[in-house]
């Protein structure tokens, strides 16, 4: 017999024995252990060797998905970073990994460093960096007037979506959200629009980090457009949006980690909800322990 036909032969063989051992890993339950292997014809060691490499298979699994997630949220702040620069950052949060699982990873995640485009407009900058018009005053603000927005990933059946958000730092409402499968400028314009339809923003304060959505040229054409006054954050310093990231904190340990969606529908429709509560149901002591909008409405009596 070939080498070929031998090697086809034995993984032919180890299916067979993986089959029998997932049987009675099912049954066990119902029956002794040693009477399934005899039926079986495996030896019992071998099957409590494999229920062992299962559970350090598993164990492997749920550190990866910890680790991707990770990576997802490094990636989603610095598009720059390729799998070098991801592998500081990794250990930056506390994860110790090689690099070659991160380029491994970063590979099966499919993403990879962005660089920026040099723009060349006879000196004009391509991009628009706003002042901080805001610098951490986040309280004793009126209605309406700062607004912070970010986008947030939600890990769902091995895919990502985002949330992009618009808060009013007056009573931390929700004022405008939206959810895609895609990162892109058009998730940042629709919450936009949709924010100008609700409310009239000629002249409040938008304030965002410095992603590269928030200083486009076309992101700041909408601002103009609707008489919005830009601020961002100072470069790599988190602390300036610390609102908005303190409610998706809430989004995720609240909803996203307790609930069991099963298709987009449901995400949608749990994200919706979830919206609807935290506006109108959820109490904060800051608002005198009233939720957001029984705030709004009982200041504005």
């Amino acid at each position: 017999m070939s080498k070929k036909a031998l090697s086809k032969s034995t993984r032919g063989c180890e299916i067979k024995k993986t089959i029998r051992f997932e049987i009675i890993h099912e049954m066990k339950g119902a029956y002794p252990v040693t009477w399934l292997a005899e039926i079986a014809e495996v030896q019992r060691s071998g099957y409590y060797k494999w229920v062992r490499t299962i559970g350090t298979r598993d164990q492997k699994k749920k550190q990866n998905q910890g680790l991707m997630d990770q990576m997802l949220s490094i990636h989603t702040k610095h598009k720059e970073y390729g799998y070098p620069r991801m592998v500081v950052a990794l250990r930056e949060a506390g994860f110790v990994v090689n690099h070659k699982k991160v380029y491994r990873l970063m590979k099966v995640m499919e993403i990879q460093s962005v660089i920026r485009k040099k723009w060349r407009f006879f000196g004009k900058k391509g991009s628009k960096v706003y002042p901080n018009l805001v610098n951490r005053e986040f309280k004793e603000r009126k209605k309406n007037e700062v607004l912070v927005t970010d986008i947030t990933y939600i890990p769902f059946q091995n895919r990502f979506y985002y949330l992009s958000v618009i808060q009013d730092l007056y009573n931390n409402e929700i004022v405008s959200w939206k959810v895609s499968d895609r990162n892109n400028m058009k998730l940042v314009l629709d919450t936009v629009e949709d924010l100008n339809k609700k409310r009239n923003v000629h002249g409040t304060i938008l304030h965002s980090d410095q992603g590269c959505q928030y200083t486009s040229k076309k992101y700041n054409k909408r601002l103009n457009k609707y008489g919005i006054r830009g601020s961002h954050s100072r470069k790599g310093n988190c602390l300036d949006n610390a609102c908005v990231e303190s409610f998706f904190s809430h989004f995720k340990t609240e909803m996203l980690y307790q609930t069991d969606c099963k298709t987009e529908e449901e995400l949608i429709q749990a994200i919706e909800t979830f919206m609807y509560e935290y506006n109108y149901k959820r109490f904060q002591k800051r608002l005198n322990h009233r939720a957001p909008v029984e705030y709004r409405i009982t200041m504005a009596a």
